[in-house]
């Protein structure tokens, strides 16, 4: 496993493997300090209210990460959710499993990165040319 760190923006999606709980996507926010796991989420309400939140809180080690998901939320919205997987070695994809209660299932989180190269070309595409 490289150095990479998992800080940064994930997207993902995660469904149930009886599909008791319908799949639903998320957007997270996740900052890793010394193998420390913390974060933030929003996922889209499935009611068709506004977006749901939750924090996250856990721990990496190599290839192996797991936190739970708090919801900050009241009613259906209040639990937290157990989640575990691994951290691709670009860090670029992490996939896993997830359980609360009796339910579970699995998970997959993506994001893109660029190189200081590609970073250095979308600038000089953007200065105008005189």
């Amino acid at each position: 496993m490289s150095g990479n760190s998992v800080t940064g923006v994930w997207y993902g999606r995660w469904a149930s493997d009886d599909g008791a709980v319908e799949p639903n996507r998320f957007i997270a926010l996740l900052e890793e300090q010394g193998g420390a796991i913390s974060g933030t989420v929003s996922e889209p309400d499935r009611g068709g209210g506004p977006p749901v939140h939750a924090t996250l809180r856990g721990a990496r080690s190599g290839g192996a990460i797991h936190w739970i998901k708090q919801y900050d939320g009241a009613g259906p919205f209040a639990h937290a959710v157990h989640y575990s997987g691994e951290v691709r070695d670009d860090a670029t994809r992490i996939a896993g499993t997830w359980q609360f209660a009796h339910y579970s299932g699995a998970f997959v989180m993506e994001r893109e990165t660029f190189s200081a190269e590609e970073l250095a070309e979308e600038i000089v595409l953007e200065v105008p040319v005189a």
